[in-house]
């Protein structure tokens, strides 16, 4: 029986209500996949404009949460919870808590609004974001009692001036939200319920027969005048309705970028909420040119708009990546963003986990450096190179390089620049080293790994500028991960100062919580396979092409090897199993697609199309593991377009299997690139022959300059595999430089 979601019944409705004969991008759009986790954080249903300041979703837990804890007004940072809280109140007020707990049922959520039934108060809630302001709507069904809005901080100071309410919310680090809230209707009072220890509340009271209650309100970094200003510049005398349309506009401009024809429904819709969720980060915070710096200062933007908000470690291995495609001016703006950040805080690191009130050094590495070359080798040059490469120099040689650390370089950076390894601790040897942090250990492996791949970046970023010296001196470097390789067992495996390998060692289940010990929250099985710049050089290291195919295959057919219960236990990260590969981490991302290193490209489209069926499903658990703002979507997105991007850094992208008959990709530069499937069917998924611009193609890799350039890749499609195609050596993927 064919699946359908609410959503997706609505979008239906709404497509024949206005006569379209097709639904539209946005209507294809269902917030509500993989709202329920399978182990760690599900994913939210976020309501948003692309890449907008102005995020909500419900209070709860989750999807099956019985009650919402009042109603979000804005989410300051992804997965985090709401600033401020509104909650609808009929009867006496004195007896109601200042959040109330509420049932609630018809809820409908798009990307572009929200309308849920609240059961107690039997009244309707409609709402739609603009980028930093909103609109809320209260229709009630049986107005005999008065009606009260009871809006409060659980941090911060509100005050009134008996028409509206403003004021702010502390994020700490010396940052604030703001907010100004002003209902249409003038209100019957507007009184101060409550006030302790920094969480004040406000009851705006309405009288018995008020049937419905408009609120708008903006939000700002800088200041309440400046939410306001917000709020008037953008939904002034506005409803939800035309917020709503407004809304809708534009995320059917933002999702049409790409069009696909072909495929299921269920496939369009997995498709288009995946490439909804990649525009949930970064947030642009500049407000009328202005924004809240991490110096705690309000800065001009010189007409380049600041974005916050990222988890590096993710992000730069396909959502970055794809911005490059699809948003490349905006890709550009952020990698301003990250060079102000930089220039901001002291030291003058590039960040790793931006956020609004500032940068977190969360994760390992300092993979911002990657998104820089990334996007100067495919072309967006609207930034400081030099600076870029200052900072990012510095924050991967004068920062410690100790997991979850801001500290200063310590012994152990100093050990890895003499050795090319970070070292683990021996058998029985005791923590003793201040940067490494309690709980997330050293990961070692996970760190060498990572570090050397940014070394590369910064050789290559290094040749660019013509500073000869760091590039020979980091590309160098860039090949250490052969000091931790295990020739005899063909894993990274954790080396201790003294030069050992830790034994006894198992590469299923590493020691430590998320395998902290040695990796970060993947086993040996997952890092096997991270030297993202050098792939032709670990299939020598593994004794050649076979060798490298049949490990992969083993990774795969390998059982998790001990009970559920007690693997996740320990590798709750880990999940998305098919084997020993995990689909619900992001290290895990670019595997499938090393086949074709391996000249048998066949595999990586039998393997990508399998993965792409078993985990990511139109239904509220169809996402594997902790989605992360696109971290893992951009994944979905690419994959379903046929090709993705394993080495950012190199301007290039690896083929892989097409899922609909046609994708057209409407570039930035007003040209377009098409992926076009002859003799399309939905288990046709080998290639038999293609075309690139008409000419023969047997290459399992294209370029960015082809892409951007515009045309047409043109893939014949079929049932069973050409194991010819992609097998030569010279239409081998390149690796550590373009061939």
């Amino acid at each position: 029986m064919k699946k359908t979601t609410l959503t997706f019944l609505v979008a239906l409705a709404l497509a024949a209500c206005t006569q379209q004969a097709t639904l539209e991008p946005v209507d294809y759009v269902n917030p509500n996949i993989g709202t329920i986790s399978h182990l760690l954080v599900p994913t939210y249903p976020t309501v948003h404009l692309p890449n907008s300041m102005m995020r909500v979703y419900p209070n709860r837990e989750n999807y099956t949460t019985n009650h919402i804890q009042g109603l979000p007004l804005i989410v300051t940072g992804h997965r985090g919870g709401s600033s401020f809280f509104l909650s609808p109140f009929q009867g006496d007020v004195a007896k109601a808590p200042d959040v109330i707990s509420m049932s609630y049922d018809n809820e409908v959520t798009t990307p572009y609004s929200y309308n849920v039934d609240l059961d107690e108060m039997d009244m309707q809630v409609a709402y739609a974001p603009s980028h930093q302001s909103a609109v809320y709507e209260f229709t009630v069904n049986n107005p005999t009692q008065p009606l009260t809005l009871l809006l409060g901080t659980r941090n911060g100071d509100l005050q009134t001036d008996g028409k509206s309410v403003s004021g702010y919310e502390e994020l700490g680090r010396d940052t604030r939200v703001y907010i100004y809230l002003e209902p249409e209707q003038q209100p019957a009072s507007i009184d101060l319920k409550g006030e302790n220890e920094g969480r004040k509340t406000f009851n705006l009271a309405f009288p018995a027969g008020t049937k419905e209650v408009r609120v708008r309100y903006g939000v700002s970094y800088i200041s309440a005048e400046q939410a306001q200003k917000n709020m008037q510049r953008e939904v002034a005398g506005a409803d939800v309705k035309t917020v709503a349309a407004k809304g809708r506009d534009i995320w059917n401009k933002t999702l049409g970028k790409v069009q696909v024809t072909g495929g299921t429904d269920d496939e369009k819709q997995i498709f288009y909420t995946s490439l909804y969720r990649t525009y949930e980060r970064m947030v642009c915070v500049s407000e009328d040119g202005q924004y809240w710096g991490y110096d705690k200062q309000v800065h001009s933007d010189e007409g380049t708009p600041y974005l916050v908000d990222d988890w590096i470690w993710d992000t730069y291995r396909a959502v970055h990546p794809l911005r490059l495609v699809l948003e490349p001016t905006l890709e550009g703006n952020i990698i301003n963003s990250f060079i102000r950040m930089a220039e901001q805080q002291t030291p003058n690191w590039m960040p790793t986990f931006p956020g609004i009130a500032g940068n977190s050094n969360t994760m390992n590495c300092n993979h911002a450096v990657a998104s820089v070359l990334d996007a100067w080798t495919k072309g967006v040059q609207t930034f400081d190179l030099a600076k870029a490469y200052q900072y990012s120099k510095a924050a991967i040689t004068e920062k410690t390089l100790a997991p979850w650390s801001g500290k200063p370089a310590g012994v152990l950076d100093a050990f890895f620049k003499k050795h090319g390894y970070f070292p683990a601790l021996a058998v029985g040897e005791t923590e003793t080293v201040p940067e490494v942090h309690d709980w997330e250990h050293r990961q070692p492996v996970a760190v060498t790994l990572g570090t050397v791949y940014d070394e590369w970046c910064l050789g290559n970023i290094a040749t660019i500028l013509k500073n000869q010296e760091d590039a020979d001196y980091f590309l160098q470097r860039s090949g250490d991960y052969k000091t931790i390789y295990n020739a005899e067992t063909g894993f990274f495996h954790p080396k201790d100062s003294f030069g050992n390998f830790i034994e006894p060692f198992d590469y299923r289940f590493p020691t430590g919580i998320g395998a902290r010990d040695s990796y970060d929250e993947n086993t040996g099985y997952e890092y096997r396979w991270d030297v993202q710049h050098n792939i032709a050089d670990l299939i020598q290291m593994m004794g050649g092409k076979s060798r490298f195919v049949a490990e992969l295959e083993d990774m795969f057919s390998t059982p998790i090897g001990m009970n559920r219960y007690t693997f996740y236990a320990t590798y709750p990260d880990h999940s998305g199993n098919v084997g020993q590969f995990s689909m619900g981490n992001e290290p895990a991302l670019h595997i499938p697609y090393l086949y074709n290193y391996a000249g048998e490209a066949w595999r990586t489209q039998k393997r990508v199309r399998s993965l792409l069926k078993q985990w990511f499903r139109n239904d509220l658990m169809g996402i594997p593991g902790d989605e992360d703002g696109g971290g893992m979507t951009s994944f979905v997105v690419f994959s379903m377009m046929g090709f993705y991007p394993v080495t950012p850094g190199l301007p290039m992208y690896v083929i892989g299997s097409p899922v609909f008959q046609d994708i057209t990709l409407n570039l930035e530069n007003g040209k377009t690139f098409l992926v076009k499937c002859q003799n399309y069917d939905p288990e046709n998924k080998y290639i038999q022959s293609a075309k690139l611009n008409g000419k023969e193609w047997t290459k399992s890799w294209f370029t960015h300059e082809d892409l951007m350039n515009g045309g047409t890749l043109e893939l014949v499609m079929g049932r069973q595999p050409n194991k010819a195609w992609g097998a030569d050596e010279k239409d081998l993927p390149p690796s550590f430089k373009m061939n």
